[in-house]
């Protein structure tokens, strides 16, 4: 089955130059307020902090949105609108390589990702660019990230931006929100308190059901999986991109598996890619785990259908009794629990 498109959302070939974004302070927004890090704070409050985990990686170039529209998941053609964007990286066998928050900065489309996968997803990236005009590079040494909980003070949650500094809400979490710009714009802090901030910010992430990969899942998960289809990180109508086919014939033809869920684990030692069984059956892997004051959160990709098995598995896999955790949103399909 041929699901390819060859043209954009908007109709317009991908070799066409995109239409620039007005990168311009929406009116009424006070970016001071909207990002207090900014200016004279020398360490981080328990609101707000530099993400030291995370990087930047930097697309310029006439080419750049239409490079970008035919490697990930969604439509970068939204990024023209000040739309932040949520997308997935796939390898040709449509597993998730990397995660990103794409984001319209002036100094070109600015994607966030996790910094221990940021060298392998530049030099893979790199190797498509062929004769496009585009340049990809880590922008670590002129732009930072950094993170702000509270309601995002941004119109109709549009990317904004002043001075070079931007900020966009966290995807479908408008508790919290995105803050990049120059190093030299975003107080720093302390190690021991950006790692605070660091596991804070990932506990949201967990909360709200926001998947991360990182180097020990890289390339193990289908988008939906990560249930990127109920997060507005895919989008079924753009063009071709790298794992469109399988990607698309997961979401219309075939039954999703399995599920991204939230998870409250027993006491021991867990971390981000580790296998695990639960009592009813469901098998998975983490993909994201945080010890908060003796509470352990995560998120797993299981199973969709529980079984009573019991026991261990084949590889004497010991039983978890986790309990499962709402999330912001519903899954689909047979296994949403009322």
């Amino acid at each position: 089955m041929k699901v390819c498109q060859k043209s954009g959302a908007n109709g317009a070939l991908w070799g066409e130059e995109p239409p620039r974004a007005t990168l311009e302070q929406a009116p009424g927004v006070d970016i001071a307020s909207a990002a207090p890090i900014l200016y004279g704070m020398t360490a981080t409050s328990a609101s707000s902090g530099r993400l030291a985990h995370l990087g930047i990686l930097r697309f310029t170039g006439a080419d750049a949105l239409s490079f970008l529209q035919g490697q990930v998941s969604n439509d970068t053609q939204r990024l023209t609108d000040n739309t932040p964007v949520l997308a997935a990286y796939s390898s040709a066998q449509g597993r998730v390589l990397a995660l990103i928050y794409l984001l319209p900065h002036s100094s070109g489309v600015a994607a966030i990702l996790p910094r221990e996968i940021l060298a392998p997803t530049l030099e893979r990236l790199r190797k498509f660019i062929l004769r496009a005009k585009v340049r990809i590079e880590d922008a670590g040494d002129t732009l930072v990230v950094a993170g702000q909980f509270g309601a995002y003070p941004g119109a109709n949650s549009r990317y904004v931006e002043h001075n070079g500094v931007g900020t966009a809400p966290v995807g479908p979490d408008h508790n919290r929100y995105w803050i990049i710009g120059p190093p030299d714009k975003l107080a720093a802090a302390d190690a021991a308190a950006r790692e605070r901030f660091a596991e804070e910010w990932r506990l949201a992430d967990i909360r709200a059901g926001l998947p991360q990969v990182y180097a020990a899942t890289s390339e193990a998960f289908v988008a939906q999986m990560l249930n990127l289809d109920l997060l507005d990180g895919i989008s079924f109508t753009k063009g071709c991109y790298t794992g469109q086919e399988i990607i698309a014939r997961t979401q219309h033809l075939g039954k999703i598996k399995r599920r991204l869920f939230r998870l409250r684990l027993p006491a021991g030692t867990w971390s981000v890619g580790q296998a695990l069984r639960l009592a009813d059956g469901r098998q998975g892997r983490l993909t994201e785990v945080i010890d908060s004051n003796g509470q352990i959160e995560g998120l797993a990709v299981l199973n969709v259908e529980p079984n009573s098995t019991g026991g261990s598995d084949a590889s004497g896999e010991p039983l978890v009794e986790a309990v499962e955790l709402p999330l912001p949103y519903a899954l689909l399909g047979p296994h949403v629990r009322e």
